[in-house]
């Protein structure tokens, strides 16, 4: 449709004549623009020169930089996306740089724009007012395509839902036509009820402490952050967009070198580095797939191995088969569905490429598993996948930190939840007060002040 891929049969009609496109410049050209789930912008280049890139206003031969800032300031006051101008977009966060992502969209002249998990990376009221502004495009007269996983989100904002499964158009109708549950059970072929699988009994105060993270500090990322996962326990770490939870994930794995605080794994303290937290078991699916987790053009196999290339390492070179071997049954266990493991990984689906992230991981036998936002961008079905991978981690004595924006995933897998405010842990629930209300209402609720702790598990707390 943006032509980025040509189709192998069927046809593209605009104004009820045929379009082939030769690329997504052509398809800008007559109107045609996306906002894709994976971030395609120039990181070097500054926030301004990402969202005008293209179609920049010039005096004569040059480019205008004032009236590009104020188109783009303008935008901005439009549709509430607020992003720093002149920082180099491979400084910015995820969050920050979605942003970008979507206002460069909205600022060409558009007469269909495809949304594809727009909301992904956006805080609760970030989305809400992009939500807002796709309903004033469609006003407009502008065709919009949403594509999201967010349900509620699609049932709020669309005027028709296509509803596919293995590449199939199931069915399309009237959203108001359509409820949670429907979409749940046409997109997976099984009742609502399957979605989360039974949680993982939960460790009792005599299971051996696995992780422990005492008064971890890191400049104006995070501050003071203390907790401890038991063997076969799920932890999640809640909070806003921007709360530092990623970053609390990536200091305990070892890919940011805290100021102050101690990591440590079953009695040995770790010093900060990825090697050391993979040489003691640690395993991290990182927030962005993209950037911080595959290496888009190598295959799945390699992408499986990679960290683990020392076991295949033979006198006269790789030991292939073995290698081979090992990377097929971590896609058997993590359920990666791809016809070769020879294919570039960039070729599979989303949730696949998600499920390669999970069967890297597994392959390491790890002891702790960190799991940064690790259905973000990926359908109900391979949602449960993922969701059965966790839980069988958990029951075979891993120790999991989840870290999630959803908060229905994060009640219905976690035994215990902390949530995050401003850099610190502002408090913790389990049992019955672990409630999606009262996650949000302490994210939101901090103001600053001392950490709250409701009902902790039972036995010892770092």
């Amino acid at each position: 449709m943006l032509g980025v891929h040509p189709p192998d049969k069927g046809g593209l009609f605009l104004d009820g004549s045929p379009l082939q496109l030769s690329g997504p410049a052509e398809a800008a050209a007559h109107g045609l623009v996306g906002v894709a789930q994976e971030l395609s912008l120039l990181p070097a280049m500054s926030v301004v020169d990402n969202i005008v890139l293209g179609s920049e206003e010039r005096a004569g031969l040059f480019v205008n930089d004032r009236a590009n800032r104020r188109r783009v300031e303008s935008l901005i006051d439009r549709h509430g996306l607020s992003v720093p101008l002149d920082a180099r977009v491979g400084s910015l966060s995820v969050a920050d740089q979605q942003k970008v992502e979507i206002l460069r969209a909205l600022g060409r002249q558009s007469r269909l724009v495809v949304f594809d998990e727009p909301t992904a990376r956006l805080a609760s009221h970030e989305a809400v007012e992009l939500r807002r502004t796709v309903r004033e495009l469609a006003d407009q007269g502008v065709a919009v395509v949403y594509v999201s996983h967010f349900l509620h989100e699609v049932l709020s904002v669309a005027d028709s839902i296509s509803i596919m499964r293995d590449g199939q158009i199931v069915r399309t109708g009237s959203a108001h036509q359509e409820t949670h549950d429907s979409l749940v059970e046409a997109m997976t072929g099984r009742s609502i009820g399957d979605v989360f699988p039974p949680k993982s009994p939960p460790p009792d105060e005599d299971t051996p402490v696995v992780i422990r993270v005492e008064e971890l500090s890191k400049d104006d990322q995070f501050h003071d952050v203390s907790f401890c996962i038991r063997a076969g326990e799920i932890v999640g770490l809640a909070g806003l967009v921007g709360a530092g939870r990623s970053e609390v994930a990536h200091a305990v794995y070892g890919a940011i070198r805290p100021r102050a605080g101690v990591v440590e794994m079953a009695g040995t303290r770790l010093s900060g580095s990825v090697q050391r937290g993979l040489a003691n078991g640690i395993s991290l699916i990182p927030e962005s797939r993209r950037h911080q987790g595959l290496v888009a053009g190598r295959s799945v196999r390699d992408n499986i191995t990679l960290p683990h290339l020392r076991r295949f390492a033979g006198r006269l070179g790789m030991r292939v088969k073995q290698e081979h071997a090992a990377a097929g049954e971590a896609c058997r266990e993590a359920g990666v569905r791809a016809e070769s493991l020879s294919l570039p990984v960039n070729a599979l689906s989303g949730g696949n490429q998600q499920k390669v992230l999970f069967a890297r991981a597994m392959m390491g036998e790890p002891r702790l598993f960190i799991a940064d936002e690790p259905t973000r961008g990926v359908d109900v079905g391979s949602k449960r996948a993922i969701y059965d991978v966790l839980n069988q981690l958990a029951r075979s004595g891993c120790a999991i930190l989840l870290v999630s924006s959803e908060l229905e995933e994060v009640v219905k897998l976690s035994h215990r939840v902390l949530v995050m405010s401003q850099g610190r842990v502002v408090a913790e629930f389990a049992g019955d007060d672990m409630t999606e209300a009262n996650i949000l209402g302490a994210a939101f609720d901090a103001g600053g002040g001392p950490r709250r702790v409701f009902q902790s598990t039972p036995g010892e707390r770092a």
